[in-house]
């Protein structure tokens, strides 16, 4: 398993983010403590630690790197559940749920401008420019899938770019800072970057199935979430297109609308028309395109756990 190998590294990267959560502000140690230690997979650092491992990079920095992108990702969390009014994440109740969206929204802020401190610190003008440019298309990306909510006329490809802006930028950012801090030139850095955005891709895809096909018990979260905040996700998108009349009309309906009312019949709807089967296929392609961004690098266990994390993702039922 991809743990087994970086299980070191990861041993530094939290000791990096227990050092620099560190507040004076009671609150700010409370939530960022909460949040950062509710049972995340820790996929973008672990993905930050193989990537410079599978360019060759023998120094510590992405240490600090993966601790950044935790931030980053955990910040991008608190600010989404306040948005969404989520209740329950990884099978737990919400920052925001348990200390209100006021401590959430201004603790996310405190980890954003944390992980821009370390930047600092890391003293590297490209690993900044990457990380800065992520964060603004992360932001974007949320700003894009407000927009499309209740919107039942969000294509696949509006989808996609959603999803490549708010998940996946972060992942290509993550395995991009791996070839950087490697040196071995722009190739290395082009093929990590485009095998973290499509391995991002396919993560957000399988989220959005695992909305209509997991168990809440496994996914952590309510299922039906997406469907109450009227988001067009792919599932739903593949009914509309390919299921039948009454079935698109319905899902139509229910993304317009919004709630839960109907969730039982739009779940019904959803399986029986093989939208899930389709959206797997799609993250499977994504994952297959992953791997073939990297067959330009040497073969290494590094290499191997890359892979591997394609499988993963895929494959996973929370």
């Amino acid at each position: 398993m991809f743990q087994d190998l970086i299980a070191h590294d990861m041993r530094a990267v939290d000791a990096i983010i227990r050092q620099r959560l560190n507040s004076d502000v009671v609150l700010v140690r409370q939530v960022a403590e909460y949040i950062i230690n509710s049972g995340g997979k820790r996929m973008r650092p672990a993905l930050v630690l193989l990537a410079a491992g599978a360019a060759g990079y023998g120094g510590t920095t992405h240490h600090d790197l993966a601790a950044v992108v935790e931030f980053i990702h955990t910040a991008t969390l608190l600010h989404d559940d306040v948005v969404d009014e989520s209740e329950l994440r990884r099978g737990r109740q919400t920052a925001n749920a348990l200390f209100g969206n006021a401590a959430s929204v201004l603790v996310g802020d405190f980890l954003y401008s944390r992980a821009f401190q370390m930047m600092v610190d890391v003293d590297d003008m490209r690993v900044m420019r990457v990380l800065a440019d992520a964060t603004n298309v992360i932001a974007e990306g949320e700003v894009l899938q407000l927009m499309n909510c209740h919107d039942a006329d969000v294509d696949e490809t509006r989808y996609l770019q959603v999803i490549r802006y708010k998940t996946a930028k972060l992942f290509e950012a993550a395995a991009r800072l791996g070839g950087i801090l490697s040196g071995r030139g722009l190739t290395i850095e082009t093929a990590l970057a485009a095998f973290g955005m499509h391995l991002g891709t396919a993560f957000q895809i399988v989220d959005d199935v695992l909305d209509y096909s997991g168990e809440e018990a496994e996914t952590g979260k309510h299922l039906g979430d997406d469907l109450a905040e009227g988001k067009p996700t792919l599932p739903l998108i593949y009914v509309m297109r390919h299921g039948q009349p009454e079935e698109a009309a319905l899902v139509r309906h229910a993304i317009e609308t919004g709630g839960r009312d109907r969730f039982a019949e739009v779940l019904a709807a959803v399986r029986a028309s093989g939208a899930l089967s389709q959206a797997r296929r799609a993250a499977e392609n994504e994952a297959a395109m992953a791997r073939d961004a990297i067959a330009c690098l040497e073969d290494s266990n590094y290499k191997k756990a890359l892979i591997e994390l394609t499988v993963l993702a895929v494959e996973r039922n929370r």
